[in-house]
């Protein structure tokens, strides 16, 4: 057999595991169930909140 054709066979089976591999893993990753948001830490709103109300105070001494 020559040597272009038993590449040709060789990269052609890669391809098939990879191909295959991949769609196992989007079921894997599918079947987990309905996507939901990331929590938002209590510790990151009141940073926000009060980052906000610095803002308004510097807003209203320089106003």
């Amino acid at each position: 057999m020559p040597r272009g054709k038993i590449t040709a066979i060789v990269t052609g089976a890669i391809s098939l595991l990879v191909a295959i591999a991949y769609l196992v893993l989007v079921q894997v990753l599918d079947f987990r169930g309905e996507m939901k948001p990331a929590p938002i830490s209590e510790a990151h709103h009141e940073l926000t909140v009060a980052s906000a109300t610095q803002i308004d105070l510097v807003i209203v001494q320089n106003g």
